[in-house]
């Protein structure tokens, strides 16, 4: 890749990915990623992987993801990539989020990755091609300000 990209691969094991979100996390701070738009990307770049881990190698063995970066004064893009179980309907899930109406103790652990991704990326897309998915995230870069 050039300058303003790079890639990471890591396993595809809670450990590991967590090792990986933080590495890309540095790399892009590295690259001029402006720390307003940071913790967005960090938070939504999570969640993705994370549902790569737990949900798409559930019962096949897990491989590794890899993750591909381009960094533009506008605009960042990452793809994430993994040979997994392709999402149900082969399209990102709505984001609708898990209801919060109910006492503390029933409070769901889960059910706001989709919600958070949504809200954070200005654009996704999910592709499978070849035995591959790839979810490409889009952040719009320009001043919060604007929106």
């Amino acid at each position: 890749m050039d300058q303003n990209g790079f890639e990471l691969s890591f396993p595809a094991t809670e450990v590991e990915a967590s090792a990986g979100i933080a590495a890309l996390a540095e790399q892009l701070s590295e690259q001029g990623l402006p720390e307003a738009h940071a913790g967005d990307v960090r938070i939504a770049l999570a969640e993705a992987i994370n549902n790569v881990v737990e949900h798409a190698y559930v019962g096949v063995e897990a491989a590794q993801v890899q993750v591909n970066c381009a960094l533009r004064a506008n605009w960042l893009e990452i793809r994430i990539s993994d040979t997994g179980l392709p999402l149900p309907d082969r399209q990102p899930p709505e984001g609708i989020p898990a209801s919060v109406e109910t006492e503390l103790q029933d409070l769901p652990e889960g059910g706001f990755g989709w919600f958070l991704i949504r809200q954070l990326a200005s654009d996704i897309r999910y592709e499978r091609r070849k035995g591959f998915n790839h979810l490409f995230l889009r952040f719009d870069l320009l001043s919060s300000s604007n929106g």
